[in-house]
């Protein structure tokens, strides 16, 4: 596996509606071809027998949960295997995400230009939805939009990758375009936002819209604009697979660290995404 260096670069188009609604769709970033080989490697996943539940491991890859009806999410999925691997600097989206993270040239960079805090594949069918959080209203640093001094400084970029067509009743996923900028919270914030045990979504909240994508299409937003999903009330299943990615510094958002079996496979671009700062060894040790 050798670099790639063909990243394509961010469209004037792609930054104007970015700087203004808080995300861009990217139609087509990923071939037919590539998104059959992620589902198959999920339909794998998917019918293990027994059924592989919340905490439970499979490889690096872990099932979680947040407890209420939002599917499951197998969290560091970049670790099930090369079509995974490849989406960690995949140029469809690479120079675009590091455009809009930023800070080229400041301490952001001093370990890389950038770092995977969560990666995961969420599947989720009927009646299953995740209700909306996030906002500019919060406040968040990790999460944050700035532009400053002719550049972007974003805590966190999202790709969201659709991995099966997703239009009406299919559980999009929804946004509130430009809450990144957003000074309040939304007054009805409280009826549609994460709830433990409850299954909650944006639909019927005003202001948010469903962002419809085929297999192959990817959503690039900023982890500040307010976002969640529509409920699935269609039959079959919702797949996508979101990497999200921040400054080189960041660290997991999760408990989680990558093997030395899944860094020892990646390039050394991918490897300084995935772990810009390896570990240092402790031997000799002299105490």
């Amino acid at each position: 596996m050798t670099d790639v260096c063909n990243d394509a670069p961010v469209t004037p188009h792609e930054e104007y509606f970015f700087d203004l609604n808080g995300f861009v769709i990217l139609r087509n970033v990923l071939t037919l071809e590539h998104v059959a080989e992620l589902n198959t490697i999920l339909d794998a996943i998917k019918t293990l027998q027994p059924p592989l539940a919340p905490g439970e491991w499979y490889g690096g890859v872990h099932a979680h949960s947040y407890g209420g009806a939002e599917g499951i999410n197998l969290q560091q999925i970049y670790e099930a295997g090369e079509p995974f691997e490849s989406l960690i600097d995949y140029p469809g989206w690479f120079a675009k995400v590091k455009h809009f993270v930023g800070g080229e040239g400041t301490f952001d960079w001093h370990h890389g230009p950038l770092f995977i805090d969560e990666n995961f594949a969420n599947l989720r069918g009927p009646g299953e939805a995740i209700g909306i959080h996030s906002g500019g209203s919060d406040g968040v640093t990790r999460c944050q939009f700035r532009y400053e001094n002719g550049r972007f400084h974003c805590g966190q970029i999202n790709i969201l990758m659709a991995l099966s067509d997703i239009g009406p009743g299919d559980g999009a996923t929804m946004v509130i375009p430009s809450s990144h900028k957003a000074n309040f919270p939304h007054p009805d914030r409280e009826k549609h936002q994460m709830k433990g045990g409850e299954v909650r979504s944006a639909d019927g909240m005003e202001g948010a819209i469903e962002v419809h994508l085929n297999a192959g299409d990817a959503l690039l937003f900023v982890d500040a604009i307010a976002h969640g999903s529509a409920k699935r009330i269609n039959p079959g299943e919702r797949r996508i697979v979101v990497y999200r990615y921040g400054p080189s510094w960041g660290n997991f958002r999760h408990p989680y660290q990558v093997s030395p079996e899944f860094l020892a496979r990646l390039t050394p671009r991918q490897r300084n995404i995935a772990c810009p700062q390896p570990a240092l060894p402790r031997t000799p040790n002299r105490l």
